[in-house]
């Protein structure tokens, strides 16, 4: 059994911060943003740091006043440094891990956000201006631990996600912050079940598009071994070669082989 990463049905990361219920405004998370249409000429706070904060800022900031909240100042990358480079970034922090080098830092010694154009656009405009986080909501907005205040019609949390696992929890196997052990992909304590692209516990960059494909090919080897070495794998199996990640369909949220 595979269990591929359900984008849109992974759970979102929600912030404990005080006041969380008082606001009388509008919450979302980032997995409900839909476009900037809906908030014309509204006081949109947008909260996180990372990519989809800077995106989403860049585009609500064309049609509404927007406010960017972050944990800690945010980073810019080169303007040339594309997914790709932060792939191998990820990997070659991987592979010093596994080897038992220093550190190297992988994405987050290059930086938070890519500057994709219209981030650019935004910077151009003068948008990326960060504030340090709120200390709590109020009924009419945000305030800071200085007690400075801003009011706010929607609170727009750009804070991420969390692996969505619930559909395995029969299995009993959900470890710290409720991930499962892996080696690569594989399960530790259930060698038939993958795990494909959840996040860097799951293999290198296995978050983004190039990531994750690595990491399916190598599943996809992965399990084909295992399967020609069985006893009774059939002698076509066994004399074939190892498909690659186009060989797979999906079905309902699992993957198989054909």
């Amino acid at each position: 059994m595979w269990s591929p990463r359900p984008g849109p049905g992974a759970g979102p990361s929600s912030r404990s911060t005080p006041g969380i219920d008082s606001f009388a405004g509008r919450q979302l998370h980032s997995a409900q943003y839909a476009g900037p249409q809906e908030f014309v000429g509204q006081r949109v706070v947008v909260v996180g740091g990372g990519n989809t904060g800077a995106q989403v800022l860049a585009e609500l900031s064309e049609a509404a006043r927007t406010t960017w909240v972050t944990a800690r100042p945010p980073t810019f990358l080169p303007d040339d440094v594309d997914g790709r480079a932060l792939f191998m970034a990820a990997t070659a922090r991987r592979q010093a891990l596994d080897a038992g080098r220093p550190d190297p830092g992988g994405v987050a010694s290059l930086g938070d956000v890519v500057m994709v154009p219209p981030v650019r656009e935004a910077r151009e405009r003068g948008v990326l201006v960060a504030r340090p986080m709120f200390s709590r909501l109020t009924r009419t907005g945000v305030e800071w631990s200085d007690c400075t205040a801003e009011e706010a019609d929607v609170v727009l949390w750009c804070t991420g996600f969390r692996p969505d696992l619930a559909h395995l929890a029969p299995l009993g196997r959900r470890g710290a912050a409720g991930r499962i052990p892996t080696t690569g992909t594989r399960a530790l304590a259930e060698p038939r079940l993958y795990l494909v692209g959840y996040g860097d516990w799951t293999g290198p960059g296995s978050a983004t598009l190039i990531g994750v494909g690595r990491t399916a090919r190598e599943t996809v080897a992965d399990l084909t071994a295992r399967l020609e070495a069985l006893p009774s794998a059939p002698r076509r199996l066994r004399q074939r070669p190892a498909r690659s990640a186009e060989g797979v369909r999906h079905e309902g949220g699992l993957t198989s082989p054909r």
